[in-house]
């Protein structure tokens, strides 16, 4: 990402450009300006703007010089033949490349994913696809393509829910596995969902026992993980409280879930390496104090978004 983003802030400084074409309804009449483009005003995403038989297809600058467009909202016929949309998309790479764009994202509905191979001719290949979306990507800056690779992780997380009170930790063995091991309750994180209320989630979904997240005790890395879709996989395991107690576990996904004593999972072979591990751990944690093995969670604001983003580590002393 760095690489991508020093081709230049300069390219911000060049005069954003619209799009336009004849507003003739066969797909043939329309003509691509297609490096004369804009933000939407008061969107995030392109949109189809016009009147008086004039229509304006726009698109967005990221703040590296890149051109982001999104042909479900441009006002392309949906019955454009991938013939005439090569010759739009053409002309568009033509203008960009000349007004000194680093690159192109294509972002493709479903819809005309019959269009890629069109665009594939261009130099076009696949970045990434989700649900009904393929978004496809062409290098223009000079040397080798230095964008981004997709998301090279995915990420796991996983609730150990400790009882204080008793010393108990709540466990499950999934139904579907070939070793039927205790394990913490978790799964896969979502979009745009912190890890605390990845674990919360899961917990609740797979045992029906309501909790608070605390802090992250662990985080493991593991390549080629079966399942994963070739990608690396990353698992974090969350310390959290009780809230509820009684369990009403999730038939589907799990065979056995129960509250099983820290120190009889610390020992048992009926678990996982990594549950025997952080078993001992939370042991540690009870016996020596929490600050000893949390890495708790504080939200801060990011320097050049404006957004928030979450930060886990070690207590610092008082000042």
């Amino acid at each position: 990402m760095a690489s991508y983003g020093c081709q230049l802030f300069s390219v911000l400084s060049r005069r954003l450009c619209r799009v336009r074409c004849n507003a003739a309804p066969s797909a043939r009449a329309l003509r691509l300006s297609a490096g004369r483009l804009h933000p939407a005003v008061g969107q995030g995403a392109d949109a189809l703007t016009g009147g008086h038989g004039t229509d304006a297809l726009t698109g967005r600058l990221d703040r590296f010089g890149g051109v982001t467009v999104d042909l479900a909202h441009t006002g392309l016929p949906p019955d454009i033949s991938e013939g005439d949309f090569g010759s739009l998309l053409r002309e568009g790479v033509g203008r960009w490349r000349a007004e000194g764009r680093v690159a192109v994202w294509l972002r493709l509905p479903i819809s005309l994913s019959r269009c890629a191979a069109a665009a594939a001719t261009l130099g076009f290949t696949f970045h990434h696809a989700w649900a009904d979306q393929a978004t496809l990507a062409l290098w223009l800056g000079p040397g080798a393509s230095r964008l981004p690779g997709y998301a090279s992780h995915q990420v796991g997380v996983a609730g150990a829910v400790v009882d204080e009170s008793n010393g108990k930790v709540l466990v499950v063995q999934d139904k579907n596995k070939t070793l039927n091991a205790w394990k913490f309750p978790g799964g896969l994180s979502e979009l745009g969902e912190n890890i605390g209320a990845t674990a919360v989630r899961e917990v609740q979904e797979e045992t029906g026992v309501c909790s608070e997240f605390l802090s992250l005790l662990s985080v493991r890395q593991q390549h080629d993980q079966p399942g994963a879709f070739g990608a690396s996989d990353l698992y974090l395991i969350c310390r959290l409280r009780p809230l509820t107690y009684s369990i009403d576990f999730c038939t589907e996904e799990c065979l056995r879930c129960d509250w099983l004593p820290l120190a009889e999972l610390a020992r048992t072979e009926e678990t996982t390496p990594i549950t025997s591990r952080v078993a001992r751990l939370l042991l540690h944690g009870l016996e020596r104090g929490w600050g000893a093995v949390d890495l708790p969670m504080e939200t801060l604001p990011a320097v050049h978004s404006g957004r928030f983003y979450q930060l886990y580590h070690r207590g610092l002393p008082l000042a």
